[in-house]
């Protein structure tokens, strides 16, 4: 993020804006409506500023700019077609302290205005950081034709009622979850359909039925899928939005991550081969303890909860303690990584039948069942079995399997750092130690992986 959005109250503020033009009428027409005292330097002024300057919505100062006239003021804008001038506000403004946008010229500011999708009292901004401005409006267009006007009478609504509700729920957890359930029920449905009146009234019922006990506690379960944050669920995403605290490892990627909600309590409990920050058994502890507290876990793993990452046991460990608790599928690692590399794990002509194993067992060892993994016509789908490469390689060509038999590892599968390294029993694991992968990674075996040099689609960054 190369800007940090904020939204200022300007209300009785000096704003200085110099240029009169159409293109200094469209941002001061924003100040205005946000109450702030415009005063305007310019030679001359366009018909529309003309009109405002009439009605007395602004100060007209019909003079060359000079750096005076940024005395005293809150911010000011350039908006004129001299680059000289420009420059000079600039200047003027950065040696106040004042903060200053100069219109298409991102070097000379110091915050740029964002495209806006005004819904009063609830205001949208959308910024590329001056970067792609056209962007920003283009999808301010979009938005515009998503939110529904009446969105800004149920934010009044809303904040009608924040002190009485503010009063009874002191408790910021217990407020926000109030506020949840209030704005995906039929009040606000109400309120948007245009019966205010009916409403506010069912808005007063709910909060005077309100209890003030301390709320249940609860453990969201979510499969973070395998990387890329489009492969999310919408439920997992909608709990990820409303979890009061997370726990997450380093198997899920950073970008999934962003999409917590923002003020949610973070706690790393990831594990890299054999470092553990906290052992499994804390971990379910763990969970037990902050939903005792009234707090909606967040428990993300990455891939599919059920399928090595542990779930069953987290579950049961709830289970005993009577917690509640739901259980979000994510599409596992095999399957994203597999798609993302063009590698299909099942096909009519190679595999009818697929095995999913982990590279380590619990006691560390590499100790499979070799002779099922080397069955014909399969593909076999190996977890965590990157440090391991080399003697699960030796085991299954000890077993039966040919040295020619072909064999792709994934690092980061279906993300921008995705890596796919092919190759053989033989020479997969000098190739990987060569190309210099890393986990998380995937191991894939079988004959599907020749098809890979057909199928391959998705191509991650350089």
């Amino acid at each position: 993020m190369q800007q940090l959005p904020i939204f200022l109250d300007i209300r009785d503020r000096r704003c200085v804006v110099v240029g009169g033009g159409d293109v200094a009428s469209r941002k001061i027409a924003w100040l205005v409506k946000a109450g702030a005292r415009v005063v305007v330097v310019a030679p001359a002024l366009c018909p529309h500023l003309q009109a405002l300057h009439r009605d007395g919505a602004l100060e007209y100062l019909a003079r060359p700019f000079e750096p005076a006239h940024l005395d005293q003021a809150w911010l000011t804008i350039a908006a004129t077609d001299d680059e000289t001038v420009n420059a000079a506000v600039s200047a003027a403004a950065r040696a106040r302290d004042i903060p200053v946008n100069v219109v298409d010229q991102p070097a000379l500011c110091t915050f740029t205005m964002p495209s806006i999708v005004e819904r009063d009292p609830l205001v949208i901004a959308i910024s590329s950081s001056g970067a792609a401005p056209v962007l920003s409006r283009m999808l301010r267009a979009r938005l515009e034709t998503l939110i529904p006007a009446s969105y800004g009478k149920l934010a009044a609504l809303a904040g009608s009622f924040r002190k009485q509700v503010q009063e009874k729920l002191p408790e910021g957890p217990a407020r926000r979850r109030f506020w949840e359930q209030v704005l995906a029920s039929p009040i606000a449905e109400r309120m948007l359909a245009g019966r205010e009146e009916e409403a506010a009234q069912a808005l007063q019922a709910a909060l005077n039925e309100t209890s003030t006990q301390p709320c249940a506690g609860e453990v969201y379960l979510v499969g973070a899928g395998p990387g890329d944050p489009d492969l999310l669920t919408f439920r997992a995403l909608r709990l990820m939005q409303q979890c009061d605290v997370a726990l997450y490892d380093n198997l899920v990627s950073p970008s999934v991550m962003e999409l917590v909600r923002r003020d949610a309590e973070r706690i790393y409990v990831g594990k890299q081969r054999s470092r553990h920050t906290l052992p499994q058994q804390d971990i379910n502890q763990r969970l037990v303890e902050l939903a005792r507290e009234g707090k909606r876990v967040l428990r993300i793993k990455g891939g599919d909860p059920f399928i090595f990452g542990r779930g069953g046991e987290e579950i049961a460990t709830l289970a005993e303690h009577g917690i509640p608790f739901q259980v979000v599928p994510g599409i596992s690692a095999a399957n994203g990584v597999a798609s993302y590399a063009g590698i299909p794990l099942t096909h009519r002509d190679h595999a009818q039948s697929v095995t999913f194993v982990t590279g380590h067992l619990k006691d560390g060892s590499v100790d499979l069942d070799w002779p099922a993994l080397t069955r014909p016509n399969q593909t076999v789908v190996i977890y965590m079995g990157l440090e391991g490469l080399a003697e699960i390689s030796r085991q299954l060509v000890a077993h039966g399997l040919p040295p020619a038999h072909p064999v792709a590892v994934v690092q980061q599968g279906t993300t921008a750092a995705q890596r796919v390294v092919t190759g053989t029993l033989q020479d997969i694991a000098g190739l990987v130690a060569d190309a210099g992968l890393h986990a998380p990674t995937l191991t894939i075996v079988g004959t599907v992986v020749t098809l890979r040099a057909r199928l391959n689609w998705f191509q991650a960054a350089p």
